[in-house]
């Protein structure tokens, strides 16, 4: 009984879609150990820089994951509350948890403040700054839910949202930015707004109806896949001037090409009177992108650096 409720929240919140994001913080982690090794020049190389942090700074690493998965959790579980009576009207949301009755509204704003309490929890584990920081990142992400409501840029909110995850992971290591972080989560909002535009493509008609803001509600379709594209453009731009600023090399540059083709391809299969690839295009394409990116720019810190 206690798995069938776990499960219930887990779709609520649609957990496989931490691949998403959960990656990019983990980069923005390393990047951040790699960062202060650099700066204090210690002299230490790869493993011995992973291996001397973990050790010097136990828990932090945790901590960090716990504030992606409460924090994620938290905007996801919002986000079906607040759009719970669109869902139940939207032939394509109308069997999401809470419009079919298996998670009360309610429950589901109790989850949303546990999981925003627990965010605020971790962030205070990690450190002060972190902690002062986490109302201003709990504003964003819950605050996106709103969006939709009034301006066709909520997919940018959106990749301002997730683009929270490395910056946040950075910060929590070295308490400090750099540009290249800054030009990571900068290609996190071109990558997350143009693959949200493309998914958005599928209810064009229903936020018409509605009243709802998008870009594709707002351009219709062959111009919102234009925009889409432009957002992936920038997004590879940025990937490629972060690698660059940090000092990356070929590993990196293998994983930021791969998630290049990976992002070339989700648009080459959506079509304007074809949308019958759009879940392949939003969930393998940026699953497989995401995590192969984070697992060779991670391999090049360690290996190279």
């Amino acid at each position: 009984m206690a798995m069938k409720k776990i499960n219930k929240y887990l779709s609520l919140i649609k957990f496989s879609h931490t691949i998403f994001a959960m990656p990019f913080a983990l980069v923005g982690f390393f990047m951040g150990v790699f960062f202060l090794n650099q700066k204090e020049e210690t002299g230490r190389k790869g493993l011995e820089v992973v291996s001397e942090y973990f050790s010097s700074h136990p828990g932090i690493f945790v901590f960090v994951i716990l504030c992606m998965v409460f924090a994620r959790s938290a905007a996801m579980a919002f986000n079906r509350y607040l759009d719970r009576e669109f869902d139940a009207k939207n032939p394509r949301t109308a069997i999401r948890e809470i419009p079919k009755g298996l998670i009360s509204p309610a429950s589901a704003l109790r989850f949303t403040i546990l999981n925003s309490l627990l965010f605020m929890g971790s962030a205070l584990m990690i450190n002060s700054i972190c902690f002062l920081l986490s109302p201003v990142a709990l504003l964003v992400i819950l605050g996106y839910s709103y969006t939709k409501r009034f301006t066709a840029l909520c997919h940018i909110v959106l990749g301002i949202g997730l683009s929270l995850a490395p910056t946040g992971a950075f910060i929590a290591v070295t308490q400090t930015i750099d540009p290249s972080i800054i030009l990571l989560s900068l290609a996190v909002i071109g990558w997350v707004s143009g693959f949200d535009i493309i998914y958005s493509l599928q209810d064009e008609t229903f936020d018409n109806t509605e009243g709802l803001s998008s870009i594709p509600a707002k351009l219709g379709r062959k111009n919102a896949l234009l925009v889409s594209r432009l957002l992936h453009a920038s997004a590879i731009l940025l990937l490629f001037s972060s690698g660059c600023f940090f000092g990356l090399h070929w590993i990196f540059a293998t994983g930021a090409a791969l998630f290049s083709g990976l992002l070339i391809y989700q648009q080459s299969i959506v079509k304007v009177d074809d949308l019958s690839r759009v879940n392949i295009a939003f969930m393998t394409a940026n699953g497989i992108a995401s995590i192969a990116f984070a697992l060779l720019t991670i391999a090049d810190l360690i290996i190279l650096n």
